[in-house]
């Protein structure tokens, strides 16, 4: 009895001090163990590891991608063009050590603080470089000053024992104290281009309305000039037809034409003329029915 009082309590110890001596690192995670602060061992793959109990201890770290936004900065290109730019970038740590004695026991939080210091001043450098142009960042070709940015700033990241896998510009825009100019300037070009547009179609305009006028002045004139043609030609005929009528018997043509004269005379029922007796006006008028 007084055996068994002594063997349970050695028993759980034993089990206890051999369980704490193994530890775990699955496929996301790289270890290191320490002891007293100083890097023991190295566990990149994963599966089981053994350890001193009580004395090392194990720091996990993840070994997936992992991501930084870094916050909006400021940035001059070329052509004077003051631009506001953040990024992204993804990084993995890739040498553990190296990791463990740059950042100490900050862990990813020391590292991410250090690797946007590295990234600001290098975004800063190559969309300030000469011919880089605002243009230019907004363009397909900010994909390669991501990719410069990334080279730049991968031999500083890896004296933390880091790597850069990838560099994005997210946002492009103008600053505050700059939208207002700049939007007053792209509404002032708006309304030059709309005015140029106004102007070259009062152009087009005049020029058709001269045309349909010219056209209408070449339709008249040509209508008019047929018309008096026709008017002419009309007027021959006419002439020719009294000409061979007074041709024919030039006493009826004497009285058709005084008639057409008393016709004109005398219209209306209440037309009065003066005129003398023997008046050769009415010369054929006169008779014996006009004597009774």
């Amino acid at each position: 009895m007084n055996r068994n009082v002594f063997v349970i309590p050695v028993i759980i110890i034993v089990l206890a001090t051999a369980l704490s001596s193994i530890f775990i690192v699955d496929e996301r995670e790289k270890a290191l163990v320490l002891r007293f602060g100083q890097i023991q061992q190295v566990k990149e793959t994963p599966g089981l590891g053994f350890k001193l109990p009580l004395i090392e201890e194990v720091v996990r770290y993840d070994d997936r991608i992992l991501s930084l936004d870094t916050p909006a900065i400021e940035v001059t290109p070329s052509d004077d063009r003051r631009l506001v730019v953040d990024a992204f970038a993804r990084y993995r740590i890739a040498d553990l050590v190296q990791f463990r004695q740059a950042v100490g026991v900050g862990g990813i939080n020391s590292a991410a603080d250090r690797l946007e210091r590295i990234l600001n001043p290098q975004i800063r450098a190559v969309l300030g470089l000469a011919g880089v142009t605002s243009s230019t960042i907004l363009s397909v070709e900010r994909a390669d000053l991501a990719i410069r940015i990334r080279n730049s700033s991968q031999a500083r990241a890896a004296a933390l024992g880091l790597e850069i896998v990838d560099v994005r510009l997210k946002q492009t825009n103008l600053p505050e104290t700059n939208l207002d100019a700049t939007f007053a300037r792209m509404r002032a070009e708006r309304e030059r281009e709309a005015a140029d547009e106004i102007a070259r179609g009062e152009e087009a305009a005049q020029r058709v309305r001269a045309q349909a006028d010219r056209t209408v002045v070449e339709l008249v004139s040509e209508s008019q000039k047929e018309a008096d043609i026709t008017r002419g030609e009309a007027d021959a005929e006419r002439n020719r037809i009294f000409a061979e009528a007074f041709g024919r018997d030039p006493e009826f043509f004497e009285f058709y034409r005084s008639l057409a004269a008393y016709e004109r005379a005398l219209q209306g029922s209440n037309s009065t003329m003066v005129i003398t007796p023997d008046s050769e006006f009415f010369e054929f008028l006169k008779g014996d029915g006009l004597e009774n």
